[in-house]
């Protein structure tokens, strides 16, 4: 079994990942427009309504040209943004134990910085694999 850091950095967790991201999407598009279904977004998509069941479906791997097409479907931007790997996977690990030790309000990051902390922190937290801190009261 992977660890999250090494899933993280495998093409195959990106690939789920953004499938998912599109599939709510959609989904969000099509249930918050009732003039819109599967078979009118496939009109506007120019495509076959089978092709959008394989985008609800997940059964599907999308062109770049299609994602945008789908993304101006539903009116929404196809914006990539592209991050540094090790730092994603820093912000991944602080994200993950802050939601295990319930750490998410009043916590400041200060970039540039190895410390993240609170404000009136008494306890001191270290982070396996990397040199972040996290205080919590």
């Amino acid at each position: 079994m992977l660890k999250r850091e090494e899933l993280l950095k495998t093409p195959e967790y990106w690939f789920e990942t953004i499938q998912n991201e599109i599939f709510r999407q959609v989904s969000e598009y099509l249930e918050s427009n009732e003039e819109m279904n599967q078979t009118k977004l496939a009109e506007k998509l120019g495509v076959t309504k089978g092709y959008v069941s394989q985008v609800m479906n997940g059964n599907f791997n999308y062109t770049l040209k299609k994602l945008i097409e789908l993304s101006l479907a539903v009116n929404k931007a196809p914006v990539i943004a592209f991050q540094d790997l090790n730092e994603f996977v820093r912000e991944d690990q602080i994200h993950r134990f802050n939601m295990q030790y319930g750490l998410m309000s009043g916590l400041s990051y200060m970039k540039g910085s190895t410390e993240i902390k609170e404000r009136t922190a008494s306890t001191k937290f270290i982070l396996p694999y990397n040199k972040f801190s996290v205080s919590a009261s």
